[in-house]
């Protein structure tokens, strides 16, 4: 390679030449480039430091701030669940209340109804008695059979009080 050729008296030269401006650009970037360079990369590194101490503090509020929130989501919860409970209780009582009131007004109907039945039952059996009476005296008339009307009577009677009629 000619470039390199050190038997060259000229390469000398450029070799001399190039440790100067080596030196030269070595001194200007260590005395004004350098120091710049530095302090924004130290101004980055503080500025990343700030944002992280700040995303800390973020990120601890957000927790304080969540646990808060779950704290008084609990608490609502809680009063909500006992609101409900106290309501639910409330609405027992009167409908126990209503409940007993109903029946109350229906055990006085069932009574009136049940009374209201006997009278008609003891209604129907006087009247059956005077049917089964006659019938029993036109049959023992038909059969040309004569029985005093009291002992008919007794008859249908004692047969009545059995169940049978």
């Amino acid at each position: 390679m000619p470039q390199l050729d050190f038997a060259n008296p000229l390469m000398m030269s450029k070799l001399v030449w190039l440790l100067i401006i080596f030196g030269i650009l070595y001194y200007v970037l260590k005395t004004y480039a350098l120091p710049q360079v530095a302090s924004v990369l130290d101004q980055r590194a503080a500025r990343i430091a700030a944002d992280l101490n700040a995303a800390r503090d973020a990120q601890a509020a957000g927790e304080a701030a969540l646990a808060e929130l779950r704290a008084s989501t609990a608490a609502a919860r809680a009063e909500a669940q006992a609101a409900i409970s106290a309501a639910m209780v409330e609405a027992q009582a009167a409908a126990a209340k209503q409940a007993a009131e109903i029946n109350e007004r229906l055990s006085a109907q069932v009574a009136q109804a049940e009374a209201q039945v006997r009278a008609a039952r003891d209604q129907a059996m006087g009247a059956l008695r005077e049917v089964a009476g006659e019938t029993a005296n036109a049959m023992l008339a038909r059969l040309s059979v004569k029985a005093p009307a009291n002992d008919v009577a007794a008859a249908v009677d004692r047969v009545a009080s059995q169940g049978a009629v």
